[in-house]
């Protein structure tokens, strides 16, 4: 009895026991139960290109010696930049970072007094050769304002750099160093730039040679408060302080953008940064290559003197009231130049040159190019239907002329320097069916795009206008040797009727054209 009852015990233990190792066992394998039949892993489709890995190592490796450091020296009056909360409230940026934000407040506080003593500041940053032959991008703040430019390139050269144009606009600037054969980058299309995409910088923090920040596109636009567009893309990617400037890589290895550095406080937007793209940049650069070549066309003529000149046509002549079809008109004049030394101004027509008489410009070209180094000669022109005389000294072998430095030559038209958003283009303004031209006042990016300061901006020509040859893009600057300003300007002077000589700009080139009043 007493065994069965422990045969029992046995027994119902073995079975208990076996009940809980099959419930604690693993489960069986149920793989092969779920896994999709081979036809369908057949089908499945290729990985997209934006969802294989990055090699950003092999974009370094290729591109990383087209980066340089920028060196920069200057010398400024105060003593530092102004903190977040005392930010100028109509700059984009700050409209920007604002925005969602309580204003601080300045209750109590006042801005720090700035220290007025000059002092040499020298300044870092980095940027990137476009061209074999020099041609580099940075930001303009990198740049603005500097009376020294150094550029250190991957070999550890160091070369003074032409700063050749800044454009504060869009914050990009663009140099020139004396050297060939220069490692370049591959720019690439920042229209296309999608956010999300993966993105890399190469710089140069602290000048110690080339590092590498990577990260994503956050967003390829923004709309500031005022409803008008911001045009960098913004990224994660950290950008160290002279790191500004340098280039943003795509995943495929093409130049995309710019990088910037921005406004930041302590506690938002920490990891905010920008990136100008690159068709920016290079709408820059273009801007600036045409600029040269009209100098360099200028300069090739052989003109000693600093101006631009024309024939004077049968419609000229009469439009200035000279007896004859004869002399240079001067369409232009070069500041620091000696014609602008000597007082000569856009509008004279040149009769005589050093006793002897100008039937065509390259007569006037060919006299002075025969004018000793330092020489002098009189100078016979008309100036509002006035003769006068006036006295030229060619430029002597020690002279040095910054035509950069120049300003506020006689007769000569200035440049917009201020920087900011683009303001909207004016109204047109129908100026009448007497001249046949609808212009409007230059605006604040015209005037930025063109290097002028006053001028109308042609919309639509017919008739006389039309039949002289001007086009709708052309900037009007004069007519009878008066400055455009504003659409009265023209009104006045066209209800004089008559043959009128208008000075147009048309791809940085001027001249003169007649045009007769209805």
């Amino acid at each position: 009895m007493v065994r069965q009852t422990l045969a029992r015990a046995v027994l119902r233990t073995a079975l208990i026991g076996g009940v809980f190792a099959v419930a604690l066992a693993s489960p069986p394998a149920v793989a092969g139960t779920v896994a999709p039949p081979p036809s369908v892993m057949k089908n499945r489709p290729a990985a997209r290109p934006y969802s294989m890995p990055v090699d950003f190592s092999a974009i370094v490796d290729r591109y990383g010696p087209a980066v340089v450091t920028i060196m920069t020296a200057a010398t400024d009056q105060q003593a530092g930049g102004p903190s977040f909360a005392y930010l100028d409230p109509d700059d984009p940026l700050s409209a920007f970072f604002r925005r969602g934000a309580p204003l601080p407040s300045t209750q109590g506080a006042q801005a720090p007094a700035p220290d007025t003593s000059p002092r040499a500041i020298a300044g870092l940053g980095s940027g990137f050769i476009v061209s074999a032959d020099g041609v580099i991008l940075t930001s303009a703040h990198v740049v603005a304002d500097a009376t020294d430019v150094t550029v250190r390139l991957a070999d550890h050269r160091e070369l003074k750099a032409t700063v050749v144009t800044v454009d504060p606009q869009s914050d990009v600037a663009v140099l020139h160093v004396d050297a060939t054969k220069l490692p370049v980058v591959r720019l690439g299309d920042s229209s296309r730039v999608r956010a999300g995409e993966p993105v890399m910088t190469i710089g140069a923090p602290d000048g110690s040679g080339n590092t590498v920040t990577a990260g994503i596109v956050s967003a390829t636009s923004h709309a500031l408060p005022d409803g008008s567009a911001f045009p960098f893309f913004q990224t994660d990617i950290a950008v160290n302080p002279d790191n500004s400037g340098g280039p943003v890589f795509n995943r495929t290895g093409d130049v995309i953008g710019i990088a910037v550095q921005v406004y930041t406080d302590a506690d938002r937007y920490a990891s905010t940064t920008f990136a100008i793209p690159i068709a920016l940049a290079v709408k820059v650069r273009a801007q600036a290559q045409m600029r040269a070549n009209a100098q360099a066309q200028r300069a090739s003529s052989g003109n000693a003197l600093g101006v631009d000149v024309q024939d004077v046509g049968v419609g000229l002549a009469a439009a200035f009231g000279l007896p004859r079809p004869a002399g240079a008109l001067v369409n232009g004049v070069d500041p620091g130049s000696p014609a602008a030394a000597a007082g000569v101004r856009p509008g004279d027509v040149i009769v005589r040159f050093g006793g002897k008489p100008i039937g065509r410009s390259a007569e006037l070209n060919d006299l002075a190019a025969a004018l000793p180094p330092g020489g002098k000669a009189p100078l016979r022109l008309i100036r509002n239907r006035t003769p006068m005389m006036l006295t030229v000294r060619a430029a002597g072998t020690g002279d040095a002329i910054d035509n950069a430095a120049a300003t506020g030559s006689a007769g000569s038209v200035g440049t917009a320097g201020a920087a900011g958003v683009a303001m909207a283009a004016a109204q047109p303004a129908d100026t009448g069916d007497r001249l046949g031209l609808t212009m409007h006042p230059l605006s604040d990016a015209e005037r930025r795009s063109t290097g002028l300061a006053v001028g109308m901006m042609v919309d639509a020509v017919h008739g006389p206008a039309a039949n002289a040859g001007i086009r709708p893009g052309d900037v009007v600057l004069e007519l009878n040797d008066t400055l455009l300003e504003t659409p009265d300007d023209v009104q006045s002077l066209e209800a004089k009727g008559g043959v009128i000589a208008v000075l147009i700009q048309r791809d940085n080139a001027r001249k003169f054209v007649s045009v007769r009043a209805r």
